[in-house]
């Protein structure tokens, strides 16, 4: 009996051990900012677009990562981008907090020209209102349903953007996705689209966008080793549209694992994520 004591002492002490090994994981991985890339190539891009970049701010939910957003604004001018796309969930339903949202908005329009479609939360947030109006004040180009132009010389491309479903549930969102992506051009441009919800990927392929950006997924929350993420709002256990670049058709499209969290305060193998896109033309 008395070597059992300090057999379940050390048992005891390998279990806080592990535990307090598995807290500090989850903090370094839930704080640190990670940086995927990715490259789109397309044969209707003008040349003058090559090498352009798109940096992809997706589901911040109001998470601050460092005093007024310094971490997150730092790690976005190191990718130089020509274009900053927030691609909804920006403050979040639960704990809005408008200030925060823009005092990292102020912080990305002095870096690039940003760009942003709301998303479920802002559909859910009183607060909403009060934010888009700060943004257009800020210089953030506020796509609802609406597309503008870029242009490089005499070339140009298209931005489109379309509303989160949350802000017309009896809505045909299809519909409504193919007419501002058919309202863009000619339909010869290159169009990029972005809106929050990945799981409605058919839609976008059948507005023949060429390059979407989408969130709300958040990585599945939850990634688990050659699965994939566990749970995605709107698509259920093992989402086919967790993260990653998915191609069909002509229409690519990236979704983003976001950076901040809602309901569930923890991602696990999930670190908050930054997306840079680099468009190519195709020969």
């Amino acid at each position: 009996m008395k070597g059992a004591v300090p057999r379940r002492r050390a048992a005891w002490a390998l279990a806080i051990a592990a535990l307090i090994a598995m807290a500090v994981w989850l903090f370094v991985t839930n704080a640190n900012i990670s940086v995927t890339r990715y490259t789109v190539a397309a044969n209707n891009l003008p040349a003058a677009f090559d090498g352009f970049v798109i940096a992809q701010v997706s589901d911040l939910h109001n998470a601050v990562f460092g005093e007024d957003s310094a971490r997150l604004l730092d790690a976005l001018r190191a990718l130089s981008p020509d274009l900053i796309a927030i691609t909804g969930d920006l403050i979040d339903a639960r704990r809005t907090d408008v200030g925060a949202a823009m005092s990292f908005v102020r912080g990305a329009v002095a870096i690039a020209p940003v760009y942003y479609v709301p998303g479920n939360h802002e559909a859910r947030s009183d607060a909403f209102p009060a934010l888009e109006a700060q943004l257009a004040a800020a210089g953030v180009h506020v796509l609802r349903n609406a597309a503008e132009t870029i242009t490089r010389g005499d070339a140009a491309i298209c931005v489109a953007g379309v509303d989160d479903p949350a802000f017309a549930p009896d809505g045909d969102f299809a519909a409504q996705v193919g007419e501002v992506v058919a309202g863009t051009t000619s339909g010869e441009a290159f169009t990029l689209l972005l809106s929050h919800r990945p799981e409605l990927f058919d839609a976008y392929c059948a507005a023949r966008a060429d390059l979407v950006l989408a969130g709300h997924a958040h990585g599945g929350q939850v990634r688990l080793p050659l699965l994939g993420g566990l749970y995605a709002p709107g698509q259920g256990f093992l989402p086919e549209y967790d993260a990653g670049c998915f191609t069909a058709g002509g229409t690519t499209m990236v979704v983003s694992r976001g950076l901040g969290n809602s309901a569930f305060p923890i991602r696990v193998n999930n670190p908050p994520e930054l997306i840079a896109v680099e468009l190519r033309c195709s020969t």
